[in-house]
């Protein structure tokens, strides 16, 4: 089975402070890099990391809305005022259980504020009914 890992970064989203939000320019911590590419590298050794990347700031985003149907989709700058969560990052993780990812995502180096959000991936068997 494959699960999404998403990091949602305290400093991504619009219910922190201004001033401990992620701004133009920001970069992550270099020592949080370093233990985040410990961890994605114990995932690898595990057998488990199909896929990782980080996500810039909301302030460098887009959002496509088809709110209005297809065909006539709004485009819209970041940041965007209406996001209650913003994703920062992400694994794609092959796995025997979502309890096995779990376990994996208590040993996140993630800072005081983040939340990790776990989806199993759909299989193309799922859809063969």
């Amino acid at each position: 089975m494959r699960f999404l890992m998403m990091m949602i970064p305290r400093v991504y989203q619009p219910s922190t402070p201004e001033a401990e939000r992620a701004g133009e320019g920001f970069t992550p911590p270099r020592e949080g890099v370093q233990e985040m590419m410990k961890f994605n590298e114990e995932l690898a050794k595990a057998g488990m990391l199909v896929s990782l990347d980080g996500l810039h700031p909301l302030l460098k985003g887009a959002r496509v809305d088809f709110a209005k149907g297809k065909g006539n989709p709004t485009v819209l700058d970041g940041p965007f005022i209406e996001a209650k969560e913003v994703v920062g990052g992400f694994w794609v993780l092959e796995a025997d259980s979502k309890e096995q990812v779990v376990e994996w995502a208590r040993r996140c180096p993630a800072e005081a504020g983040d939340v990790l959000e776990i989806r199993q991936i759909f299989a193309l068997e799922d859809f063969a009914h």
